[in-house]
């Protein structure tokens, strides 16, 4: 019988793996392969060859490709496995309209932090007897009646 809680024992000890798991999302190696690029010399054929398509692409004057990395592992047992970012890194390039690069920003986790973020918030101008407020009142007891029946009873129920 000890023989075999020894065998159940010896299996699930052998399923166990003490590596570490980590989740990893977008460009792998993000910040060895944005040596390759170079401003005023890479174009946007060359960047897509050296990373891949963008994680995100936005249009003003100029295009802004982002690529993000980012790995995450589960922390210590003490915080019950919760994910832990230990890699997050972000490559921004700005593409001119002949497709070369003009400008390169990288940021890892380190630099993010530095951000510092605005803490102002937006306040609404909305008050009572405003003309939105009139107009927006007037809609919804337009919505909650649209024949006016509750008012023809009201008038009714008045003249007697």
């Amino acid at each position: 019988m000890n023989k075999l809680y020894i065998f159940f024992a010896l299996l699930i000890l052998s399923n166990c793996s003490f590596k570490p798991v980590i989740d990893h999302h977008g460009v792998h190696f993000l910040e060895k392969k944005q040596l390759d690029i170079v401003e005023n010399e890479t174009n946007k054929n060359d960047i897509i060859k050296i990373l891949g398509l963008p994680s995100t692409k936005s249009k003003f004057d100029n295009d802004v490709w982002i690529y993000i990395e980012r790995k995450q592992t589960q922390s210590k047992f003490a915080n019950l496995g919760k994910m832990k970012i230990y890699k997050n890194d972000i490559l921004v390039l700005e593409i001119d309209k002949y497709g070369l690069l003009k400008k390169k920003n990288f940021y890892n986790k380190k630099d993010m932090e530095k951000i510092e973020y605005v803490k102002a918030t937006t306040e609404s101008n909305f008050r009572k007897n405003s003309f939105v407020y009139d107009f927006m009142s007037s809609m919804r007891q337009k919505l909650n009646d649209p024949l006016g029946t509750r008012a023809k009873k009201r008038r009714e129920i008045n003249q007697r």
